[in-house]
């Protein structure tokens, strides 16, 4: 018993797949009854809702690489079509913050393996209803014997065979893609994916990354890392912190607060390479915390890339090449940041009109991200509808240079979410190698 419980993985596979399948299908249905004389926002609507609540349920029982593709779309949901009502803001919040754990019997055997049999006199008073639950495992809180409140991270039984599930339907579908459009080049970053979501099943791997962000941050004024108390394969013990999620915020708090959040989760997660040498490469507001003397609290480490100089500077001299109207300037970036094959040629006023969403910030000292604006931004460049879409397939992502772009994307979604107003330009200037380097 443990991750979808009682599902095989064909049945998995399947029911992942399941999800654009019914999406088709509901398109169908929909022309349908429009061509009936249902009135055509009422169907919309009604098909907008059974789609959400089907995703979410789907993602949020099967977990594992399901859930966790899930929770990387929850950073970004305003790309989704309009949506008057929020369903799918409403559905996608819920994959960060509301995932229903499982019952504690189906998880104690892990504490066993962990501390023993005597792992109640380790783990004092632990409460058997999880505090909150995520795509690879739930919390619990408890005590030490000490008296320290601590939090107990429990791996799912199963999510192991889950998430090798979940890699291999992405890598079908990803030779398909790449059969169509081999410039993307999806097997190998779906192999670097491979690699990165292993290593978070290991939470031993996961405690030295975390106590590594704890050390370089402790007594920062604005960031708060939970220390590391124990580490099993697959148990992990940490100081408790309580706080409020990014995704409530977002919802609830007046803008001087959420400005304020924004611009402290901006800095972390631009600042932490140089300043311990590691990328948390998962950044949905799920793993973040507004804390009550206001300070940023992060949570769930298990997903870092080593970066040991810090981010590279080719990503850094990219986004500045990107504020210049010159096209060549912008041609040796792309270039040298490894996005464009050497020799190719390339329509680069196109493509910088596509990469727009990653740099428009970048041009402001102050940007005031919204949903509204990076709707329309990834409206316009991902319409297949618009002769210029194709120009993406000029770009070769090559495995090395996947996540700093998707973190930063990912923070640019957060940011929109929380509809901050952001110091930008001497942010960059500040914490993002090579911006301030002229390119030659």
């Amino acid at each position: 018993m443990g991750v979808a419980a009682g599902v095989s993985s064909t049945q998995r596979t399947l029911r992942i797949l399941g999800l654009p399948t019914r999406a088709l299908a509901d398109s169908v249905r929909g022309v349908v009854r429009r061509a009936r004389g249902h009135d055509p926002e009422t169907v919309r609507r009604e098909l907008r809702e059974d789609a959400a609540r089907r995703t979410r349920e789907v993602l949020g029982e099967l977990k594992g690489g399901a859930l966790k593709a899930g929770q990387l779309l929850s950073t970004v949901e305003m790309l989704l079509p309009q949506d008057p009502e929020q369903t799918w803001r409403d559905t996608l919040t819920g994959l960060q913050q509301d995932v229903e754990p499982l019952p504690f019997a189906l998880v104690e055997d892990e504490l066993v393996r962990g501390f023993g049999q005597d792992w109640p006199t380790v783990l004092v008073d632990l409460d058997p209803v999880a505090a909150a639950a995520a795509s690879l495992g739930q919390v619990h809180r408890a005590r030490t014997r000490d008296g320290r409140d601590v939090a107990v991270k429990i791996q799912y039984p199963g999510v192991a065979e889950a998430l090798a599930t979940d890699i291999r339907t992405l890598s079908v579908v990803s030779r398909a893609v790449a059969a169509v459009a081999p410039r993307i080049a999806l097997p190998p970053l779906v192999s670097e994916l491979r690699v990165r979501l292993l290593e978070e099943l290991d939470y031993v791997h996961e405690a030295a990354a975390q106590q590594t962000f704890a050390e370089a941050y402790a007594d920062d004024a604005e960031v708060v890392v939970p220390g590391v108390v124990a580490a099993r394969p697959r148990v992990l013990v940490t100081e408790w912190m309580d706080g409020t999620g990014l995704a409530t915020v977002a919802q609830q708090a007046d803008q001087t607060t959420r400005d304020a959040v924004a611009l402290r989760y901006q800095r972390f997660m631009l600042g932490g390479p140089a300043r311990c040498g590691l990328l948390h490469t998962d950044p949905h507001p799920g793993n973040f915390r507004l804390l009550a003397d206001s300070r940023l609290g992060v949570l769930d480490f298990g997903s870092t890339l080593v970066l040991p100089h810090g981010l590279p500077r080719s990503f850094g001299r990219l986004i500045a090449a990107l504020q210049s109207d010159d096209a060549d300037v912008v041609s040796a970036a792309l270039r040298e940041a490894g996005l464009v094959s050497a020799g190719r040629p390339i329509e680069t006023e196109k493509l910088m009109d596509y990469l727009a969403p990653f740099s428009e910030p970048a041009h402001h000292e102050y940007f005031h991200y919204s949903r509204e604006w990076l709707r329309e931004e990834f409206g316009r460049v991902n319409d297949p509808r618009n002769p210029d879409f194709a120009v993406a397939l000029q770009l070769t992502i090559p495995p090395e240079q996947l996540f700093p772009p998707r973190v930063w994307l990912g923070v640019v979604g957060v940011l929109s979410q929380l509809e901050a107003r952001v110091a930008v330009r001497d942010e960059l200037a500040r914490l993002l190698p090579g911006f301030t380097e002229a390119v030659r």
